[in-house]
């Protein structure tokens, strides 16, 4: 069992070596980007990399914190679901209205990998092959679609 310092250490190093290995790869425009903290420049839309001690996950998150303008912030992406999963190469699931870690209501499109924990660093390559390619999709989906959040 770690303390919540060692679990945070630990947290803390994998991020760092995730941004050391993403370093090299450009975004969608050719771009150095801080991959483990991407921006999309749309307020109230981020993409979240997670890995925790029971899974690792990515996605998109829609926090507005309006319910009615999160829901139509959803249905822009679903609209677009064709796009995103011909970008993506796979199904992700889509929740309208989930909670989050702080209890917050937020609208989610994500994928989960399960059975892996982040403090275990020997999961660490399963989670970072998990993490890389789906976050460069991401990217390159956001680059084709970003316009449409953007009106």
């Amino acid at each position: 069992m770690y303390s919540r310092a060692e679990t945070t250490k630990i947290r803390t190093e994998f991020w760092i070596t995730f941004g050391q290995y993403m370093k090299p790869v450009p975004n969608a425009h050719g771009r150095r980007i801080n991959w483990p903290n991407y921006r999309t420049g749309i307020k109230n839309v981020y993409f979240r990399m997670k890995a925790e001690q029971e899974f690792a996950s990515v996605g998109i998150e829609i926090g507005h914190p309006d319910e009615e303008m999160q829901e139509l912030f959803f249905d822009q992406f679903r609209e677009l679901k064709n796009l995103l999963k011909a970008s993506l190469g796979e199904e992700w699931d889509w929740k309208l209205h989930a909670k989050n870690e702080m209890g917050q209501t937020v609208s989610k499109i994500e994928k989960i990998l399960p059975d892996v924990n982040v403090i275990e660093q020997e999961d660490w390559p399963k989670i970072i092959s998990f993490l890389k390619p789906r976050i460069i999709a991401l990217d390159e989906f956001w680059d084709n679609v970003k316009p449409v959040f953007e009106d």
